[in-house]
């Protein structure tokens, strides 16, 4: 007898499956120590069906989250039949479709009535994983086992009961006693999905939760056709450029995508993307699908449920070799980071087709970590700056940019450091961190600002750790809007020497009292700046984001320097220099 669908129930199952991610969320958040977590949020919740199709997500960082999915699918298959109720499995190995080393999941499934019904998964990066340079980012690295211990699915619990001796062999190629910690926290979050997904079956009964399941994947499959059928039907190309590759100094590697829509399907093919390089600058095929998937939600509803039905209408081609999809023993832990450069790709081909519903660029991700011996405490720290690499995004037809949001991929999941927390859980003072004056694109809708921040180095021979890009190439203006700022990483050391970072740098020794300066560049802008209303114009001169001289240079508004009026005649006369371009 067929369950009677109810399309009620339908969406308080699909809330529900969504509050218990949201709930997981919280727990792992609560319960961990390192800063990037418990403080940034850099991790995912999830939970999966039985075959590891996804059922809903907490997208703290959406680059991680669209990359639970095909590992638990890839661990149904591994295990097939040996997987029973109080199992608990690791793994981060990019090489069976991990996304990054220090990005470590744990999977748990989920029983009911003796059947396996779903997983409960989470994924959080690590303060370290092993190889090369503490903290697992190593420019210098040229093959996987200098970046990172590679975990493959392996279990740690086993019918409920700990195997002792996997989870000694994992800890002891781990710096850091913090990451056991945290990845029992990860344990505790699958807990709580567990909980979860077994209260509402024990309340609907799983067959009708089968039903409902599949009834809510197909309808969220018509969600998303619907959304492609309004994308004019047609072939649309893209390219963007990653600079320097770690290695060789002027290096230059192409993204190129080929985005096809028909009707109500759609597909991205990277074929044509460059080779892959000799260094740490490549991608997985799981962290570049990824970044395609959350790049192309930014163009669609936001309210549609993420689970499988979501995907189905879209096809990732990304060849084997390539930049983006690197082969077998390739180091690989920059591969996150590549989906600013991809994001840039995909928005250039789709922009022209859909403009008022694609961003101008974002600022791209320049990341710095800083690895050492806090001499208050003798014991190791390692620090990501999230305060430093957060940038403004790009403008759309209608709004600003937002300031100070971040890298694309984390789409403003991942939080500030709190400053208190900064000086506590390192031994550095931090002198400033604030909005960067006039590093936003201009435009009718300005870019998102970006930041400076400044701290002073607090421990000896300091190890710091730069990846990212956007020292070369600022965020582009889109329809008459113009380019953000660029980003920049540089140290000026007790002598009075300076030392400009490169944006895949590794540099050693770094003494106690260095100076740490970081500009994370602005948004670029949509739309010509002189249609923007001179009196918000105003406004931001007098609350310091557009300085005196930028309002009239780029904007055309001519500000009084002490009353931060509007000067009329010298305005029009400004702005009627040259004909304004509409949008």
């Amino acid at each position: 007898m067929s369950v009677q669908i109810d399309k009620v129930l339908v969406s308080i199952l699909q809330r529900r499956l969504k509050s218990i991610t949201e709930e997981m969320s919280i727990a792992l958040m609560m319960t961990t120590r390192s800063p990037i977590l418990c403080e940034a949020k850099d991790f995912v919740t999830g939970l999966y069906d039985p075959k590891g199709k996804m059922l809903e997500q907490t997208e703290n960082l959406p680059i991680l989250s669209f990359s639970l999915g095909p590992v638990c699918e890839y661990i149904v298959d591994y295990f097939g039949d040996e997987i029973y109720p109080g199992d608990v499995i690791f793994h981060n190995d990019v090489f069976s479709m991990g996304n990054q080393n220090n990005d470590v999941a744990a999977y748990k499934p989920i029983f009911f009535q003796g059947a396996l019904v779903g997983w409960a998964a989470c994924k959080g990066h690590q303060a370290d994983i092993g190889g090369a340079v503490q903290g697992g980012y190593n420019p210098n690295a040229t093959e996987v086992w200098q970046e990172a211990l590679r975990i493959p699915p392996v279990k740690v619990f086993e019918k409920g009961k700990l195997r002792k001796d996997v989870w000694d062999l994992i800890f002891a190629n781990i710096r850091l006693d913090i990451v056991a910690e945290d990845m029992r926290a990860e344990i505790g979050s699958c807990v709580v999905g567990e909980r979860g997904l077994l209260r509402v079956l024990e309340r609907y009964g799983l067959e009708s939760f089968e039903a409902h399941k599949n009834y809510l994947f197909d309808s969220t499959e018509k969600m998303m056709r619907a959304e492609i059928r309004t994308i004019p039907s047609g072939v649309y190309h893209g390219e963007s450029t990653c600079y320097f590759d770690g290695r060789t100094l002027g290096s230059k590697y192409n993204i190129r995508v080929t985005i096809t829509v028909q009707d109500d399907e759609i597909s991205f093919d990277y074929t044509g993307t460059d080779a892959q390089t000799t260094g740490f600058v490549n991608g997985t095929y799981t962290s570049s699908a990824s970044a395609t998937i959350l790049t192309f939600l930014q163009m669609v509803n936001p309210n549609m449920p993420h689970n499988d039905g979501m995907v189905r209408p879209i096809k990732i081609t990304i060849p084997k070799g390539t930049i983006l999809n690197a082969s077998y023993p390739a180091a690989t832990t920059y591969g996150n980071h590549l989906c600013p450069n991809n994001a840039d790709a995909i928005m250039r081909a789709l922009g022209p087709a859909i403009p008022d519903r694609v961003t101008a660029e974002w600022n791209e991700l320049l990341c710095s970590l800083t690895t050492g011996i806090d001499p208050r405490k003798k014991t190791p720290y390692v620090d990501i700056g999230f305060m430093g690499l957060k940038g403004g995004s790009g403008a759309i037809k209608g709004v600003d940019g937002y300031d100070h949001i971040g890298m694309i991929d984390a789409s403003g999941g991942v939080l500030d450091q709190d400053y208190e927390m900064f000086e506590q859980q390192t031994p550095h003072l931090l002198m400033k961190h604030e909005y960067w004056q006039d590093s936003s694109g201009p435009g009718q809708w300005r870019g998102g600002l970006g930041v400076e921040t400044e701290f002073v180095i607090g421990s000896d021979n300091t190890k710091l750790v730069t990846f990212g890009d956007g020292d070369i190439e600022p965020a582009r203006g889109a329809h008459g809007g113009m380019d953000g700022t660029l980003n920049k990483i540089e140290l000026e050391y007790p002598d009075g020497r300076k030392y400009l970072c490169a944006t895949k740098d590794l540099v050693e020794n770094v003494p106690n009292g260095a100076v740490y300066f970081q500009q994370a560049g602005g948004g670029g802008g949509y739309g010509d700046p002189y249609l923007r209303p001179a009196s918000l114009v105003a406004t931001e001169v007098k609350n310091g984001v557009i300085s005196l001289e930028a309002a009239t240079r780029d904007y055309g508004v001519v500000i009084n320097s002490e009353t931060f009026g509007i000067m009329e005649e010298e305005t029009k006369k400004h702005r009627s220099s040259r004909s304004i371009q509409g949008v």
